[in-house]
């Protein structure tokens, strides 16, 4: 078949532009690099889920040979976060810890082993407190509070919002069904190790290598933190060996490898071990949902209301976004004339959660699927029909006002349907064996329909040099997803070179 494709460079099958440098293993990680005269910074974490600190003695951890500094939270006061409605956080905890791994000293040694050494010479006491560990504690509790800029309770926020009347919709049903689901939660577990190295110079300037996501937010955290004028930091996101989600918000070792950099002029790597990643992870929210659908006989909705809570964890992170998220984008996938949405995020006494592949999504498709699974067989409906009649369209506005351009999902059942036998199998299987079917969608681009602001969302530079070499510089950070051979095709399309 001839190639009908109208370009020269996208959608030809090309390596990605760091695809031997991987393979040969010649890339530099944050944990591989190594300057001169560098420490090794190391964290003490806490044993217990919720307490206060009462007392943190360091006397006999800065006398050990070869320790060349010791922080506490005394040294880091300022609190930062990644939204601005949840400025929570602090680098090493001061009045109170909230999660088990929550940290709330550190130290710059010659080595790791001082270093690990070192933290057992830490002596804190603590005087414990309850500890909150479900979303139901969480909301029975009103005067154990895990923070106190929160209005009501452990309830961090909670959103209402309808569009169209959905108590008419449920009265035009045929039949309705309500069902309660629970989603676990999850965390990321990249190959890489969250790892930063900072290096503060004589000249006042700070540079800060790390395993990032997101390296303007890390700017942005370093600045409010130390104190720093922005342009006095650099930022620079060495190549990341898996994100998911999991490096996207400014970490407590950055900053604390910045500020021991600055107390002893050297250079500070901070690598987190395995058992570290899990206590910062930052992952999928276990969310308890409820959901309510009015349908007609043929399946078609006539109105949905939908509750999610979500358990946050100890901080707030991506939390007031994932909220949203996790009843905004269920309009996206079928039909829903009347549709009403109650969410909430409460802390509780456990690492905090935030955005993990699909953002506040994989949670309430699940449920909504099973929903509609069920649904259909109350009804006697194909599982696969209820869903490919009662698709969304293309060039569409949902009852949510967002925009749907394309959706080539019949297409995409038709092809699945047929490839995996699916009509073959269902139900029909040996006892223990099963076969499912399931949808969903995303968007892509922007989130200004989520939650709106004015900051810009993405943008480009791009710098052609003497020789007819061109750089390109963007926002985004490749993660393994490819972002960085896509930007070199798209420039390399529109300039006519080659993307090598």
């Amino acid at each position: 078949m001839a190639d009908k494709t109208p370009f020269s460079v996208v959608g030809k099958p090309l390596p990605k532009v760091d695809a031997w440098a991987k393979c040969a293993g010649e890339t530099i990680y944050a944990d591989d690099l190594n300057l001169p005269r560098m420490l090794y910074g190391k964290l003490l974490r806490s044993p217990h889920p919720h307490a206060i600190i009462k007392r943190i003695d360091t006397r006999r951890a800065r006398a050990l040979p070869g320790v060349h500094a010791v922080i506490t939270g005394e040294d880091l006061p300022i609190k930062f976060g990644i939204l601005p409605v949840s400025q929570d956080e602090e680098a090493l905890a001061r009045e109170k810890v909230r999660y088990i791994g929550d940290p709330v000293a550190a130290v710059a040694a010659v080595d790791e082993e001082t270093a690990e050494e070192a933290l057992k010479l830490i002596d804190v006491e603590y005087e414990l407190l309850p500890a909150i560990t479900s979303i139901d504690e969480a909301l029975a509790e009103s005067d154990n509070r895990i923070h106190d800029y929160n209005k009501v309770g452990n309830i961090q926020k909670a959103v209402s919002l309808e569009f169209g009347d959905v108590e008419e919709g449920f009265a035009e049903a045929d039949y309705i069904r309500e069902d309660i689901l629970f989603y676990q939660g999850s965390t990321h577990l990249p190959m890489e190790q969250h790892a930063a190295v900072a290096a503060y110079g004589p000249d006042g300037k700070l540079t800060l290598w790390s395993s990032t996501q997101t390296p303007h937010y890390v700017h942005r955290a370093l600045a409010k933190v130390l104190e720093m004028p922005p342009s006095h930091i650099r930022v620079i996101a060495t190549p990341v060996g898996g994100g998911f989600g999991g490096k996207s918000d400014p970490f407590s070792h950055e900053i604390v490898a910045a500020k021991l950099s600055m107390l002893t002029g050297r250079p500070v790597k901070i690598t987190l071990t395995r058992e570290e990643v899990f206590y910062a992870h930052r992952g999928r929210h276990p969310v308890l949902m409820w959901v309510k659908t009015g349908v007609k006989r043929d399946g078609a909705i006539t109105a949905m209301h939908f509750k999610t809570f979500l358990d946050g964890g100890a901080y707030g992170s991506y939390g007031v976004a994932s909220t949203y998220y996790t009843g905004a984008l269920q309009t996206v996938t079928y039909k829903i004339p009347r549709y009403k949405f109650e969410g909430m995020r409460v802390f509780t006494n456990k690492p905090p959660c935030g955005p993990k592949r699909g953002h506040g999504t994989p949670q309430p498709r699940y449920a909504l699927e099973v929903h509609l699974d069920k649904i259909a067989e109350d009804l006697g409906l194909d599982p696969v029909d209820i869903r490919r009649r009662h698709l969304v369209d293309e060039n569409s506005l949902t009852v949510n006002w967002l925009r749907i351009t394309t959706c080539g999902l019949k297409e995409c059942i038709d092809k699945v349907i047929q490839a995996s036998g699916f009509r073959q199998k269902f139900r029909r299987l040996p006892f223990g064996k099963g076969v499912g079917f399931a949808c969903s969608s995303y968007l892509s681009g922007a989130g200004l329909p989520i939650y709106w602001n004015h900051m810009p969302h993405s943008g480009v530079q791009i710098k052609i040099d003497r020789g007819g070499g061109v750089a390109v510089f963007c926002g985004s950070i490749d993660i393994g997803q490819g972002s960085d051979s896509i930007l070199a095709y798209v420039v390399a399309e529109i300039l006519g070179i080659r993307p090598e």
